[in-house]
């Protein structure tokens, strides 16, 4: 086993072994513990929790990507998870944790005495649900079995192994405790990279704000206009310029995007974890900073590390790599 392989796996598994040792020092000693953390959960820490809740497979592993792809049209997907928040907290998480109801049908049944659009909400719940969790554990298998370099389905089994231990054995209350730890892992292994490519670009520190830096090699070109530059070089369309086809369409994606998040259940479930219809309202604020603190900081990585394969491709005008000495990862 080589040294990098083996700093792999202690990284992996003590991290596994610190969720494991949460989840039994906050294990569930009733039925409330269980399903709603005992409504003892601080905004802080409810909002960290959240914020873990939301770094998923799609944020924490393709957000970057997404943007790099479509460039200022990924925007509209930093826009609407974000904004969905906001209608989170101006108008359902308060009234929902004022109800006493646990899911969104219950809700509606409650509000409107309607069984039909009871029954109409479980159908939105459950396509939801099934949706969002095959993307999730889409994204477990591929990240374990690359990680781990182990069969994809090897890779699924041990993900899923270890979200339902520590999910039965603390309920609510050990989940929350562990997505705090989470949240402070997921967050320092996401800028600490994007810390350094922004020093070797722009020699500026802070990712956002290397964004709208000139370029480290003196050429006082700034950061963006160079990879328009180099996109448009290679016939793609400019990396600013939005590929989603106008100002309505823009407006409709981030808008629905905005009510999908604000609707998704395992996010309403964790405004039931705090004391008081005040602190819902403040979970929600919490969970905005600390999920932007990553949303932030994806457009930089995505921008800059496209720039970086365009500069490695294409190490100089003119000058393409040669096939046969590509490198090991391309």
């Amino acid at each position: 086993m080589d040294e990098l392989k083996l700093y792999t796996y202690i990284a992996v598994f003590g991290t596994f072994a610190l969720y494991f040792a949460i989840a039994w020092w906050a294990r569930a000693g009733s039925t409330s513990d269980f399903y709603v953390a005992g409504g003892g959960i601080t905004p802080l820490q409810n909002g960290m929790a959240i914020g873990a809740d939301w770094m998923s497979a799609a944020s924490f592993i393709s957000m970057a990507g997404l943007i790099a792809f479509l460039g200022y049209g990924g925007s509209v997907f930093l826009m609407g998870w974000t904004g969905g928040y906001v209608l989170l907290a101006m108008l359902l998480a308060p009234y929902m944790r004022k109800h006493g109801k646990f899911t969104v049908p219950e809700f509606i049944f409650d509000r409107y005495y309607s069984k039909t659009a009871r029954i109409v909400a479980v159908a939105c719940l459950i396509i939801a649900s099934l949706t969002y969790i095959i993307g999730q554990m889409k994204g477990v298998g591929v990240a374990f079995s690359r990680f781990l370099e182990v069969d994809y389905g090897l890779g699924l089994g041990i993900g899923m192994f270890v979200v339902w231990v520590y999910a039965v054995l603390g309920g609510m209350k050990g989940i929350t405790y562990t997505q705090i730890a989470q949240y402070v892992v997921m967050i320092f292994a996401y800028t600490i990279p994007a810390v350094f490519i922004s020093l070797q670009l722009t020699g500026n520190p802070i990712p956002q704000l290397g964004l709208g830096s000139t370029l480290a090699d003196g050429s006082g070109v700034y950061l963006l206009d160079k990879l328009d530059m180099v996109v448009t070089d290679l016939g793609f369309k400019e990396y600013t310029t939005s590929n989603l086809g106008g100002t309505l369409n823009m407006f409709a994606y981030t808008i629905s995007l905005m009510i999908g998040t604000a609707g998704l259940p395992h996010v309403i479930m964790r405004f039931f974890t705090v004391p008081s219809v005040q602190a819902a309202r403040s979970s929600a604020g919490y969970a905005l900073v600390c999920i932007a603190l990553l949303y932030t900081v994806a457009p930089a990585v995505g921008a800059m590390a496209r720039l970086n394969l365009m500069n490695t491709i294409e190490p100089t005008a003119g000058e393409n790599l040669v096939y046969d000495e590509r490198p090991q990862w391309f």
